[in-house]
């Protein structure tokens, strides 16, 4: 049989990887891949050290695609700043990484899927349901959680430290990380795994990468996904510590919690079938009982609102004129921040702006900005003149601005 070579590893001409596709959302592009022909759509989020193409390198993650294509038409990308996506991207919100989704899946054709998201992809398909729920169906979480309880201060001295080890031998540690996180796989599997780390971000990539994450705690969201969830944890995961999977199952109304018998956090190939089983199942009943049909009753909203501080006694200094003149500037910043974070503008009275954030009728082409990112800078107005408080609401639901802490 003609082998054809990608990676230093022979396929099989019918076994050939799919074709990666860039699709570019905000000033980012993004790389993705679509295969299997099943009845509906699943959205793969994967972790934090993913490339889509050497994915294909490792047994493991292989069978898993292999085998998800088999009851789903699967669409999966690199996240922004790792794998074959774009590197050089800064600290975007997770708001901004979250609307990568919806880009990769109006690119595949996607209206409505199943998101499934895993390890550290996990905050963003959370996100993402409370924030599109008329695109989303159904949630898979697998190792994951909605945000940490460590010192931020304490993650980053980690952080710092860990960049210099992986300067110094970045082999050695990506090794060591594979063995770590699946200690049952073969030596042969956790060096394909190590490999596949490797090329997906560099040390200061990584370290970028996780200083997003530092500031990335979604479990103010939780409580506005409304679809059916299934949070799925390994029964050894020492990553991610059972009662962290089992506290994010408890705060999503109606979801389910299920573990798998499997040492580490990732699956090595003979554990891949346990997986596969237990989210087919959910997703196969799930589908059955038309989730399509079921339309959301939540949805997530952020509302700001801005004034001048000390107002009464500055329009008194200023007079009328030049009073309705900062009125004219504050409320031109306020429009031109609202525009770029495609947010609505909702009311005024006297000095203050009402506004509202609903990104499921934004345009996935725009660069998008989070609330909290507006609300900063209309706080810079007039040197500090302007104070701005942004909060996240649902219909059933009201909570604070997130709080900033590593997951």
């Amino acid at each position: 049989m003609r082998l054809v070579f990608a990676h230093d590893r022979a396929y099989p001409p019918s076994s050939m990887p799919p074709q990666t596709r860039y699709v570019r959302s905000g000033d980012a592009s993004i790389a993705y891949q679509v295969f299997g022909e099943g009845p509906f759509d699943l959205v793969l989020i994967l972790p934090m050290g993913s490339h889509v193409e050497l994915s294909w390198d490792v047994p493991a993650l292989r069978e898993l695609n292999e085998r998800l294509a088999t009851f789903a038409r699967v669409i999966t990308f690199d996240k922004r700043g790792t794998g074959l996506s774009d590197r050089a991207v800064g600290f975007p919100s997770a708001e901004t990484r979250m609307d990568d989704i919806r880009a990769v899946m109006d690119a595949a054709g996607s209206q409505r899927a199943a998101i499934m998201g895993w390890s550290e992809g996990v905050r963003l398909s959370l996100l993402f349901a409370a924030t599109y729920p008329d695109r989303a169906w159904a949630l898979v979480s697998y190792g994951g959680h909605a945000g940490s309880t460590r010192p931020r201060d304490e993650l980053l001295r980690e952080l710092a430290e860990l960049r210099e080890v992986r300067e110094r031998d970045m082999a050695g540690t990506a090794l060591e990380e594979a063995r770590s996180g699946s200690p049952t796989a073969s030596a042969e599997e956790q060096a394909a795994l190590a490999r596949m780390f490797r090329h997906s971000l560099s040390p200061g990539d990584e370290y970028a990468y996780e200083r997003m994450n530092v500031e990335t705690d979604v479990r103010h969201v939780l409580s506005a996904i409304a679809i059916p969830t299934l949070v799925l944890q390994n029964a050894d995961d020492r990553w991610v510590p059972n009662d962290r999977a089992r506290d994010l199952a408890d705060r999503i109304p109606g979801a389910r919690y299920a573990e798998v018998p499997i040492s580490g956090h990732i699956p090595a190939l003979a554990d891949v079938p346990l997986v596969v089983d237990a989210i087919e199942s959910f997703l196969q009943e799930t589908w059955e009982a038309d989730a399509l049909d079921q339309e959301p009753d939540r949805i997530l909203v952020t509302v700001l609102f801005t004034d001048i501080v000390d107002s009464t006694a500055r329009m008194a200094e200023a007079g009328d004129r030049a009073w309705r003149e900062l009125l004219e500037r504050h409320h031109a910043i306020v429009r031109s921040q609202l525009a770029r974070a495609r947010g609505r503008e909702v009311d005024t009275a006297g000095d203050g702006f009402f506004a509202s954030f609903d990104a499921r009728h934004a345009p996935s082409a725009a660069p998008r900005r989070s609330s909290t990112e507006c609300a900063s800078s209309v706080s810079r107005f007039a040197r500090g003149s302007t104070r701005a408080n942004a909060s996240s609401s649902t219909a059933r639901s009201r909570a604070s601005p997130c709080t900033r802490e590593r997951a």
